[in-house]
């Protein structure tokens, strides 16, 4: 078996969201130096992926104005209002042919950490499906072996991951990463506590 540095591996960033609850876009939020998404591509970029794909869609003119993108394919996801399955779908075309390991990062978690990622993919082994089991349950970031690929693009709606998850359960490695699941960003409050905790983490 080979190891994950062996592997050709992509960083899929989903940052398609319309921000509904926000009411606003969440990717351009204010956060240290830059914006929300910038801090989530850093953290794709020190993880050294071979390919980093951005699926971009509500605020997509914005993000590309805004946002320091330099080093990712874009893919325009005009299906973003169906849900979160819509954005894998429309990335999986821009994958590069000889992809191994697919890594699904999101665009509101500037929580998620590189050593996360690193530790997801050292620890997986050969599953097909891997998720972090953090202190206080299961979250992102996800790997995909490439045989998931067909199945990933034909899935639907916000939710269609987890069931995926629940259908294929004894193939899905749970890998432990320390700390408790980085919170998403969803509202002003959630906002306030991302940018409180990374003040406490700097």
């Amino acid at each position: 078996m080979r190891t994950h540095r062996e592997l050709r591996t992509a960083g899929l960033v989903l940052a398609a969201g319309a921000s509904r609850r926000m009411g606003r876009p969440k990717q351009l939020l204010p956060f240290g130096d830059g914006v929300v998404l910038d801090a989530v591509l850093d953290t794709s970029r020190a993880c050294g992926f071979d390919q980093i794909v951005v699926t971009l869609g509500g605020a997509g003119d914005q993000v590309r104005r805004r946002v320091d993108t330099r080093g990712c394919d874009l893919v325009d996801n005009p299906a973003f209002g169906t849900g979160f399955s819509s954005s894998i779908a429309a990335a999986i075309p821009a994958l590069h042919s000889e992809t191994d390991v697919l890594v699904l990062l999101l665009e509101d978690q500037p929580g998620v950490r590189p050593e996360a990622v690193r530790a997801l993919l050292d620890g997986r082994g050969d599953a097909p499906l891997a998720v972090c089991r953090y202190d206080d349950g299961v979250g992102h970031p996800f790997a995909f072996a490439r045989s998931m690929l067909p199945d990933l693009a034909t899935l639907h709606g916000d939710k269609a991951v987890w069931k995926l998850f629940d259908q294929r359960a004894p193939e899905v490695a749970e890998v432990v990463v320390p700390g408790p699941i980085p919170p998403d960003i969803d509202t002003e409050a959630d906002y306030e506590r991302a940018l409180a905790e990374r003040e406490r983490t700097r």
